[in-house]
């Protein structure tokens, strides 16, 4: 999606409305398919499970043994479901051929979506039901709610995201607004304006960027008031928008300020409650999109007549926000390219946030059981990080060292691959 955005601006083409919501359309039911993947796989085990459980019981089958054999299915049911939509109107469900420029290569029937307002039904009822699992399981039990408000899982930074004309979470389309720790808006940029705001850090150690606000200047590795470290996962979002364009979740996000004591929250934890907000969104967002007369319209796409040059696109990956920046010569050949992706944007926070944890969890002298590592692990999961996005890696082994040091900053032990 970034990257069919950026491909417009290269042509300087703007794509017809129908293109516009298809595309939208298609991109509701990935944000559901990856947040149902990360929530219900990777991150209620910890809750559901219980994060002192044994690795063996702390995944999927341990959270379907706990919650149900019916429940673990109709998890699975319905990111079969986010699947197919896709499939139905991109002609696959990953790396669709499907973006162009100017538009998208194909509209769909009558029939397709008839077929849509069925499957857009179902994610409906889905996205109600992970709320109101994380409510019984997880806020009805008060260790878990004094995990999420304890200070092992707080980081006080800025923070991002795409938002409409209104302030309100857009995944697709709109400006990218940053507030600070207190929430006060700090800078609202459009798509081809990003480098007026937005540097990145290099560390000698790591493929990895560490993206700052130009407007602070890098300070390092530093949170609370002034920063120019910011994060852009689903948290952030509802930290950088004043609400939620559709009205269910709108009603959850106000009943996630008053739970956590106002905006902004820093609360680290609450991430997941964030990216259940999200998927119950999308999956509104996706009803309305199914009812709309105009996605039958045959026109989605316009045809590019000008010489392609340099384009930006921005949207909302489910990790974060993701920026794509080509460069081209006369012929739409790519000479160049920056991509900013969700995890390089969470990368100084994800360091910040993992130290913070492990400091505060482990204890001196104490003992360092594999359910302490656990939870250490869970402040890097919550930003559902991937790592091969971010360091636009080849396939194939990469070097790697690892080093072990004390308190006192001396060699330990040295591991090398």
């Amino acid at each position: 999606m970034a990257s069919g955005k950026a491909v417009d601006a290269v042509y300087n083409i703007e794509p017809p409305a129908p293109a516009r919501k298809l595309r939208e359309l298609y991109y509701m039911a990935h944000f559901i398919h990856s947040h149902a993947a990360h929530f219900y796989a990777l991150a209620a085990p910890d809750f559901v499970v219980g994060p002192d459980a044994p690795p063996e019981k702390r995944n999927i089958l341990g959270l379907i043994e706990k919650v149900g054999l019916e429940i673990g299915k109709e998890v699975i049911k319905q990111r079969k479901i986010a699947q197919d939509i896709q499939i139905i109107v991109g002609g696959r469900a990953t790396h669709p051929v499907w973006n162009i420029p100017g538009g998208v290569s194909k509209g769909i029937t009558p029939e397709d979506r008839e077929t849509l307002k069925e499957l857009a039904n179902e994610q409906l009822k889905f996205g109600e039901f992970g709320l109101k699992l994380f409510n019984d399981v997880v806020l009805g039990n008060k260790a878990y709610v004094d995990l999420i408000l304890g200070d092992a899982y707080e980081l006080v930074t800025n923070y991002m995201g795409l938002v409409d004309e209104n302030n309100r979470v857009n995944f697709y389309d709109g400006k990218v607004r940053v507030v600070d720790t207190e929430g006060k808006e700090i800078i609202k940029y459009s798509e081809s304006e990003y480098l007026e705001h937005i540097a990145e850090h290099v560390e000698p150690y790591t493929y990895l960027k560490f993206p700052y606000l130009k407007k602070y200047g890098w300070q390092g590795f530093k949170e609370g008031a002034g920063t120019s470290i910011y994060q852009a996962a689903p948290l952030a979002r509802l930290n950088a928008a004043d609400g939620m364009a559709t009205p269910k979740a709108q009603e959850a996000y106000e009943k996630f300020y008053e739970t956590l004591g106002g905006k902004p929250v820093h609360k680290l934890l609450a991430t997941h409650w964030a990216r259940l907000i999200e998927l119950l969104y999308a999956a509104e967002r996706l009803v309305e999109l199914v009812n709309d007369d105009e996605i039958l319209d045959p026109t989605v796409r316009a045809i590019p007549s000008s010489i392609p040059s340099e384009g930006v696109g921005i949207i909302e990956a489910p990790r974060g926000t993701l920026t794509h920046h080509y460069w081209t010569d006369e012929n739409g050949i790519v000479t160049k390219a920056n991509l900013i992706v969700g995890t390089t944007n969470n990368n100084a926070p994800i360091s910040m946030a993992v130290k913070k944890a492990a400091t505060k969890l482990i204890g001196k002298g104490g003992e360092v059981t594999d359910g302490l590592l656990n939870m250490v692990e869970m402040a890097f999961r919550l930003f559902d990080p991937c790592f091969s996005c971010a360091t636009h890696s080849l396939p194939g082994q990469m070097p790697l060292l690892v080093e072990i040091r004390d308190s006192s900053g001396e060699l330990i032990k040295e591991i090398s691959r």
